[in-house]
């Protein structure tokens, strides 16, 4: 029974591959195909708007709850900090690892491309990612607005501010029944999430097929090194990820891959980071790891914490320089390291945001604008990977952040029923 939800997707998987390969081979030109492919579209939109119907107010329960649990602000800022520290290294280790790859595998190499204006316009919307766009968008003006357009950053700032002043008032009666309430939606929520989820293998088998029938499997030969040499750095980078979650969990780590797996072939299959959060929470839950670490760093995560698409920034970007011949030197490849780093953190609402990055970034180190379109040609096959590796980074995070909290309130207890002893005694 457990197992049934995961065979089920990758049966969708597979299906929607091989149908998606027929109806390209059988249609007539380009524009057939793309019609095809948008009512295989129409089963994955629907899909993927039920999942988005409860991600704002899955988000606001499960983080409001967890504050609301918590012992004091102090307990919130403990593991907020923790938790950002811990999202700062992975982000500058998983930007570093692109960076390496990029230079060790040469994907772009002897392709020897030339730009043209023609091949410069991607369609991608770079002007919003500017700093002070980033950080005055982290602030909603409407808690309406920001759930209206699943802004995750702006649900998190504002279920903050709302978590930390329940918790400092949940003393008071009449703020108890808030705080119970909310407390009550969030089994409510996750039951809404295990119905929508029974739809998965539909919405993936629409997805794959939409895109193969489009694509075909051709792309995949085409461009077969880029591919094949950003999965190849994606497995190390989960190597890495799992290796690093070992040294902390110890043996409970291979039960937390078992755990996430589902949510972790769901984010695959869709390209969608959205898709698997409702499930994550349950899983994540279920493996063990406390609510409130939960509903606090899963969604701090969801914004500041996507291993893979900045691995694939770093790696995308030296591609583009090599592809068009553009030389690097190592002073400006860390240059460029930091400058990813700090424009990567607005990139959670952005549509396409890893490509849309790259796109803005380009210009300030002489990179061709036709090189982000030369990538953009396959961003769902790539996106399908580095969304995969944002699933298994931030589980390994919460995870990890839940153990040493664990491990903070035992030592308190033990402090704690020790210096009882010791007042006994006196």
């Amino acid at each position: 029974m457990k197992n049934r939800l995961t065979y089920s997707i990758l049966a969708g998987m597979i299906l929607g591959v091989i149908v998606g390969h027929i109806c390209h081979v059988n249609a007539a030109d380009a524009a057939s195909a793309k019609n095809i492919a948008g009512y295989f579209s129409i089963v994955t939109d629907v899909f993927l708007r039920l999942i988005k119907m409860i991600i704002a107010p899955l988000v606001f329960c499960t983080l409001v709850s967890g504050l609301a649990g918590m012992d004091s602000a102090s307990a919130a800022g403990r593991i907020g900090s923790r938790t950002i520290g811990w999202f700062f290294c992975a982000s500058l280790v998983s930007l570093a690892f692109g960076l390496a790859l990029a230079n060790f595998l040469q994907p772009g190499a002897g392709l020897h491309l030339v730009s043209t204006a023609a091949d410069s316009a991607t369609g991608l919307d770079t002007g919003g990612l500017t700093a002070k766009n980033i950080i005055t968008h982290a602030f909603p003006t409407s808690l309406l607005d920001a759930m209206a357009s699943n802004n995750i950053l702006q649900i998190l700032t504002f279920s903050v501010f709302f978590g930390v002043a329940l918790s400092a008032l949940k003393s008071d009666s009449r703020v108890k029944v808030v705080v119970d309430a909310i407390d009550g939606m969030v089994p409510v929520m996750l039951r809404l999430t295990n119905y929508v989820m029974r739809a998965a293998p539909i919405g993936v088998f629409g997805a794959l097929a939409s895109v193969v029938t489009i694509r075909g499997l051709d792309v995949l030969v085409t461009y077969g090194k880029l591919i094949g040499d950003f999965y190849f750095g994606l497995v190390l980078l989960w190597a890495a990820l799992i290796g690093i979650g070992y040294l902390f969990l110890g043996k409970p780590m291979g039960s937390l891959l078992k755990a996430i797996r589902e949510p972790a072939l769901l984010a695959f299959s869709t390209a969608s980071s959205e898709a698997a959060y409702p499930r994550l929470t349950e899983q994540l839950e279920a493996f063990g790891v406390d609510k409130k670490v939960v509903g606090f760093t899963l969604p701090l995560g969801y914004a500041f914490n996507l291993d893979g698409s900045m691995m694939y920034q770093s790696f995308a970007a030296i591609f583009i320089a090599q592809a068009f011949g553009v030389d690097m030197p190592l002073s400006q490849q860390i240059l460029m390291l930091l400058v990813l780093m700090l424009s990567s953190k607005g990139m959670a609402s952005v549509p396409r945001g890893s490509v849309v990055v790259v796109a803005a970034v380009a210009p300030m180190f002489h990179l061709p604008v036709a090189g982000v379109a030369l990538v953009l040609a396959i961003d769902q096959i790539l996106d399908m990977g580095r969304t995969m590796t944002n699933v298994i980074g931030n589980s390994v995070a919460t995870a990890v952040i839940a153990k040493w909290e664990t491990a903070r309130a035992s030592r308190v207890a033990r402090k704690t029923s020790f210096e009882s002893l010791q007042g006994e005694a006196q």
